[in-house]
């Protein structure tokens, strides 16, 4: 009996749950909005701030700080090296290093120098992620540190070029232009 009860209690609030009210549609006459539960609040600004985090490819969303290579070398054979090797190279994970022009061949390697188009996409990747058992735990100039440290491995930054908000944008990723744009919206017009 009380089993039913239970499993009657779990279906009436499921269907509740997904009940459907009238919504906007697309042109294709698909809905734009998910069903709606009723439950829950829309998220004050205060409470959005501390995952407000995102940094676009142009710079947007940077903090202040600056660091070098040179200093984050420190921070990153503290914090990183122990999962991506001293060079970057040699792991146990992800080699962060090499690969440079590997992309054309039989056996590309993909890294943070040879794959991917944006400096500040490796700002933020460190400053969201890492360290894996830490994420979020560098202070900004760590996460500058740490950034130009792993760009000079693939020699896109020299040791003592300063790494900012206002540098890291403009810095020119080697398969900056590997990528193919986004072309959906076009091709429905």
């Amino acid at each position: 009996m009380a089993s039913s009860l239970i499993a009657s209690a779990v279906l009436s609030v499921l269907l509740a749950s997904h009940a459907v009210e009238a919504r906007p549609t697309t042109q294709t006459g698909v809905s734009n909005q998910a069903p709606t539960s009723g439950l829950g609040r829309a998220p004050t600004p205060e409470a959005l701030r501390p995952i407000d985090i995102e940094v676009l490819p142009d710079g947007r969303g940077l903090p202040p700080g600056r660091s070098t290579a040179e200093q984050g070398k420190a921070v990153y054979a503290a914090r990183c090296a122990s999962c991506h090797g001293a060079t970057g190279r040699e792991g146990p994970n992800d080699a962060l290093a090499g690969g440079l022009g590997t992309l054309t061949t039989d056996r590309p390697v993909k890294t943070v120098g040879s794959y991917w188009p944006y400096a500040t996409t490796l700002w933020d990747y460190i400053n969201r992620a890492m360290p894996f058992a830490q994420p979020h735990s560098l202070t900004a100039d760590e996460v500058y540190g740490v950034t130009a440290y792993v760009l000079s491995l693939s020699g896109i930054v020299g040791e003592r070029d300063v790494v900012s908000r206002e540098t890291l944008p403009r810095i020119r990723m080697p398969n900056r232009d590997g990528f193919i744009g986004d072309t959906r919206d076009q091709e429905r017009r």
